[in-house]
């Protein structure tokens, strides 16, 4: 454990200064006018518009700037004065755009007429929003449904996420995939199973009441800086907050508020954490287990000399099954091992659980670092085990509490958008609107990827995101991409996945959130569900970027009408020109969650959706909280031991980065300018290996499936990380990750525990 407040890349804190200059270089890089800034003030409010960037909590009394950097960060980006009209693609060719830089692409600024890609040309040519549905109608027509796949990035509001599942149920498939699959499916099943809901328990009111936190893999000041803001309110009446992660990350060391003025002119930050353990690379399980070792060793220390029981034995025996069995396996687990594999000694690890068995109100953070490993789902169940030894869920304060990415990827699984049909209310859909949904299982977002190598996919309808950029094995699931006979993509920018384009191909461009969503029947607004399970309304603040690009819910509807004809029993016109009809149908859809939806959407904080497992409700098999005995202790059962020299890469995204979004070169807080081409080294495997700060090296993985996938040309910068682990940048070490190196119950690729070796 390192009790330093500072890092060696970026000796300050997170927040402060460094914030503020960010944004203000963001909006200047955007080019957005100084009226158009202002609308910042309007971000993350009741009367404004919704983040369109992390999923954290709106609280209902909201701060005089109610963003963080990265808020402003993707603001800026959506309200750029910066196009990339018809002329652009007339003047470059497609082959020409696919050398440019991904951060070149996007920089191009907004698209603003709707284009299909040209053979004879080789050039994105600009065509009519009548023409393009009707041709993608054809398209789709013409092809078998279960060969193609609706993907959604997790940016699409309530509205159009329930429209687009509903018009690929009725269009005959339930493949629907989701970036949640990427990231967060580790956690939709663990806590489903652990828990009986796939969700986190805690509220942004749980702050308040809590006595301790837990952080494991994930990287508040990057991805959710303001939740850092009940951070420091924690940390200021004295709560401690034990962290796991095998980078020292600065917002998880120390925090300077920019809305303090005292924070501002003062030396004066928050450290955050109080305990810091940099545990390795797929050492999580290990860690965690080793937590659980010395409560349950505390406990029985206890019963033996007739002292207080430490463990929440009236929690265990009313509401949980399997502690028996699991506490079992905990003793007969050596320290040797624990320590080995967690890369922590006893001493560390006992001094979190002696933290732990004093607090009565323990709420657990965690993120990718969790969910993308091969265990991934092991890891969440195992972080539910040591919640539920001390009663830690269905009680203020207290429970397991997943940051999501996406302002709203867990909302559009709340309304259907799920490969799985047992998770969608299919004879619910079936009843309203008069068809029979298909109850085939669908592909998940690896599936799709796996069917398409295989020539088994035709089609890709994607509403928002960078599929080809975010999906593992990039030299297998390119060529693939390829060969499809028709993509089509809704987006607001120019990526990767428009160009490496199919047979035929169209970039359809949509508004965003931020913009107003003018109808006839008036300006229109949407909602979104945050990683807490709350739905918020948005609207729009700014006009939109184009007179051509269309509203989201605009461009479904056009696609379902042109492609299901008849079939539908929807009226489709109708429900894009007055979005509250779709919410009074979601309403009728989950009655539960959504009644009175068009009121209770205006609610400061939102309304929060029904969790039983809030009131100690277990929604599981055996109907109570289960614990899971662990069926490894590592977390990497691909790491052949006849590879002594392989090392573990874990993907990462900068400062200056929104998934595969990149707004700039630079990641400050790691000392990184210029380049993402770099890979992030413990001083000592350096020295071992013979190498030197600033080589260029090439990555190769560990792999034997006959596929040689490696990286060159990244540069080594030494790094506080566990030996034996390496750091290096998503999406350009995607390349690195096999599509088959995914979690056993999930399919979340393995993205933080790839094994590697230096050719």
């Amino acid at each position: 454990m390192n009790r330093d407040t500072k890092t060696p890349s970026y000796p300050f804190a997170s927040g402060g200064w460094g914030s503020l200059k960010a944004v203000a270089k963001i909006l200047l890089q955007e080019k957005v006018p100084l009226k158009d800034s202002a609308i910042l003030l309007k971000q993350n409010k009741p009367d404004g518009f919704m983040c369109v960037s992390c999923s954290w909590a709106k609280p209902a009394d909201t701060h005089a700037f109610e963003f963080c950097e990265s808020g402003a960060k993707a603001t800026a980006w959506d309200t750029t004065a910066k196009r990339a009209p018809p002329e652009f693609f007339n003047r470059n060719t497609v082959t020409s755009l696919l050398q440019w830089h991904d951060h070149d692409l996007e920089e191009t600024g907004r698209l603003t007429a709707p284009m299909r890609y040209d053979t004879a040309t080789d050039k994105y040519v600009e065509v009519s929003w009548d023409d393009a549905f009707s041709e993608i109608g054809r398209e789709l027509g013409s092809l078998d449904p279960e060969k193609v796949v609706f993907y959604t990035s997790g940016r699409a509001s309530l509205e159009t996420a329930y429209m687009y599942q509903l018009f690929a149920r009725m269009y005959g498939c339930n493949n629907l995939p989701d970036s949640s699959n990427m990231c967060h499916e580790s956690t939709s099943v663990g806590l489903k199973e652990a828990i009986g809901v796939g969700v986190g328990t805690i509220t942004l009111e749980d702050f308040d009441k809590t006595d301790l936190m837990f952080f494991f893999g994930q990287n508040v000041g990057t991805n959710s800086p303001r939740m850092l803001h009940q951070l420091q309110h924690a940390r200021e009446r004295g709560v401690p907050i034990i962290t796991f992660n095998p980078l020292r990350e600065p917002g998880l060391v120390s925090f300077a508020n920019p809305q303090s003025p005292r924070d501002m002119l003062t030396p004066a930050e928050t450290r955050i954490s109080t305990q810091y353990h940099q545990v390795k690379t797929g050492g999580d399980t290990a860690a965690i287990l080793g937590i659980c070792k010395a409560v349950i060793e505390a406990d029985d220390d206890a019963l033996r000399h007739g002292r207080p029981r430490v463990i929440d034995t009236a929690f265990i025996d009313e509401h949980t099954t399997g502690f028996t069995g699991f506490a079992t396996c905990v003793r007969s687990t050596s320290w040797e091992e624990i320590e080995q594999v967690s890369g922590l000694g006893r001493a560390a690890l006992l001094e979190a659980a002696t933290d732990y068995m004093r607090a009565n109100a323990v709420m657990a953070h965690y993120g990718m670092g969790l969910t993308q490993h091969r265990l991934g789902v092991q890891n969440v169940r195992m972080l539910c085990n040591l919640l539920f030894l001390r009663g830690n869920v269905g009680k203020p304060g207290a429970g397991p509490s997943p940051v999501r990415g996406h302002s709203n990827v867990q909302g559009q699984r709340t309304v259907g958008v799920t490969e799985k049909p047992e998770l969608a209310p299919l004879d619910q859909l079936a009843k309203q609107f008069s068809f029979e949904p298909p109850r085939k299982k669908g592909l998940n977002t690896v599936e799709a990827f796996e069917a398409m190598v295989k020539g088994e996919v035709d089609a890709v309808v994607n509403l928002g995101g960078n599929l080809v950029r975010s999906v593992p094995d990039r030299s297998q699931t390119e060529p693939a991409w390829a060969r499809l006979r028709l993509t089509v993509n809704v987006a607001t920018r120019l990526n990767r996945s428009h160009l490496v384009h199919g047979e035929v191909s169209y970039i359809l461009p949509c508004l965003s959130r931020i913009e107003f969503h003018r109808t006839p029947s008036g300006e229109q607004a949407v909602s979104m569900e945050d990683s807490t399970g709350c739905m918020h309304g948005s609207r729009g603040v700014t006009e939109p970027a184009s007179d051509k690009a269309r509203p989201e819910p605009y461009i479904v509807a056009g696609i379902a009408k042109a492609t299901l004809g008849h079939r539908s029993t929807v009226n489709w016109d109708v429900w894009c020109d007055d979005y509250s009809l779709v919410r009074d149908e979601i309403t009728k859809t989950y009655p539960d969650i959504f009644h009175d939806f068009n009121s209770r959407m205006w609610e400061p904080g939102g309304f929060h959706r029904p969790i039983p497992a809030q009131h100690r409700q277990w929604k599981t098999k055996s109907g109570k909280a289960e614990f899971l005995v662990t069926y490894s202790l590592g977390e990497d059962p691909d790491m052949p031991d006849k590879f002594p020299e392989g090392l573990r890469l874990m993907t990462l995204r900068s400062d200056s980065q929104f998934n595969t979004t990149l707004y700039s070169l630079d990641d400050r807080f790691r000392g990184v300018k210029g380049s993402r081409m770099v890979i992030l080294m413990n001083k000592v495997d350096i020295e071992k290996r013979n190498l030197a700060e600033g080589q260029k090296i090439t990555l190769q993985t560990i792999a034997d499936d006959g596929i040689d996938r490696r990286l060159a040309g990244l540069e080594i910068k030494a790094y506080e990380i566990p030996e034996g682990c390496i750091g290096g940048y998503y999406p350009e070490c995607n390349v690195l990750l096999p599509l088959w190196h995914y979690a056993k119950e999930s399919k979340v690729p393995g993205a933080k525990s790839i094994p590697v070796r230096i050719i």
